[in-house]
């Protein structure tokens, strides 16, 4: 699959009925819509009737009154790895702890084991298919993290695939360096040693062969210290990337606050993130990335303090956090579900978690999340009425046709 098998675009989409909060700084909806895509680009939005006369000899596309929305953005992955773990599901249903799995052998390292086996190639192909059922519910934009190779060949194979899919489908892929996510086992009691190679060997290197968006740690009793992580978010600083982190997922570590100082885009999971961490990311502007997959294969009953963040103003963003170990979740639509029902957000608030907040946690608000003129055309059409029915349904998939880097990606306006 590549670019050229896709149709451009360009043209006014008419008869559209956007979505509340679906446009830059215009938060009502608007019915009977009209977009223009130039150059894969919108060049205006608004009104059929006020359609400019400069636009009329444009191709024309009928959207039928579709409900449209920006295109949904899946902020937080682990897309290409080797393998499977659903003995590990087995294990937990019989009573066994995260901890208990990881001491056993299991848990991230099982992964690291399928992915260091397994070549470039076949990576490619095993996340491609995974990749494939995310954008059939409209994500146009995608963090993709490594994690699972823990050396530099093994990493830079990760994020290699990561970048070749964002080629292949056409999809804006943002990636995610995770090397600190747990110690492999050549390093075993050894956390320092590897520390000082992800940050001194690893991290320039990637850096330098242009595979690193941002960088991330998973920072929790059974992964990173507080005092390790603030060394790979100096180390970060110093090559210009941003920072984001796993936070506060099984214990209130600090975490937050700490990456709140590095000005970090994002703190994800934060099940147990406490006042001061709330009050640090206010500050620092930082999104609370909520990951109800994980809660809910987990089978945590911790909530994250929604009413506490949404109290402070700290913007939130929902993604499937798709892994193998804890949230094999292919569905973005399924964790706005989730995320309203186990979470209690809102419905705008659910549908700005994987759009506009989203996309700030990503570093690519400028960009992504909103439909706007000069911002690339990223927007899905739904055969749905009300965006309310986003996250109402669950086990469907309403999408019409996705509209994604300024080409008609998936479906048709058959």
């Amino acid at each position: 699959m590549s670019h050229s098998a896709f149709t451009s675009a360009d043209g006014v989409w008419q008869q559209l009925s956007l979505a509340p909060g679906a446009l830059v700084g215009d938060p009502a909806p608007m019915a009977d819509a009209s977009i223009v895509v130039e150059a894969g680009t919108i060049a205006w939005v608004g009104a059929g009737a006020q359609l400019p006369e400069r636009y009329r000899d444009m191709p024309r596309f009928d959207g039928g009154g579709a409900l449209v929305t920006p295109g949904l953005i899946d902020c937080h992955t682990h897309l290409v790895y080797g393998g499977q773990r659903a003995n590990e599901f087995a294990m937990r249903l019989a009573g066994a702890s995260y901890e208990a799995i990881a001491a056993a052998g299991g848990g991230i390292v099982s992964s690291v084991r399928a992915t260091r086996d397994a070549d470039e190639d076949s990576l490619f192909e095993q996340a491609s298919a995974r990749l494939a059922q995310l954008l059939q519910e409209g994500v146009c934009a995608i963090e993709i993290k490594s994690g699972y190779g823990l050396s530099l060949a093994h990493e830079r194979k990760q994020l290699r695939v990561a970048r070749r899919l964002g080629e292949a489908f056409g999809v804006t892929v943002r990636t995610t360096f995770l090397g600190a996510h747990a110690l492999p086992p050549e390093f075993a009691g050894r956390s320092a040693d590897y520390i000082e190679l992800v940050c001194r060997e690893m991290m320039p290197a990637l850096a330098a062969e242009g595979l690193i968006d941002a960088v991330d740690v998973f920072c929790e009793r059974i992964a990173f210290s507080l005092t390790e992580t603030a060394c790979v978010f100096e180390a970060a600083r110093s090559l210009g990337l941003p920072v984001k982190l796993h936070a506060e997922q099984l214990s209130d570590m600090g975490g937050a606050a700490l990456a709140a100082r590095f000005g970090a885009l994002s703190c994800d999971h934060i099940e147990h993130l406490s006042a001061e961490g709330i009050a640090a990311m206010r500050e620092s502007g930082t999104v609370a990335v909520l990951l109800p997959g994980a809660y809910y294969t987990l089978r945590d009953s911790h909530l994250p303090p929604i009413a506490a963040l949404r109290a402070a103003g700290v913007p939130m963003a929902v993604s499937t956090d798709h892994n193998p170990g804890t949230s094999p979740a292919l569905s973005l639509l399924l964790m706005v579900n989730m995320a309203c029902t186990l979470f209690r957000l809102t419905v705008p608030e659910a549908l700005a978690g994987v759009t506009r907040n989203a996309a700030l946690a990503l570093g690519i608000g400028d960009t992504h999340g909103a439909i706007g003129v000069g911002r690339p055309a990223n927007f899905v059409l739904w055969n749905l009425r009300d965006a309310a029915e986003l996250a109402y349904w669950f086990g469907q998939r309403p999408l019409r046709l996705a509209v994604r880097q300024g080409r008609i990606a998936v479906g048709s306006l058959a």
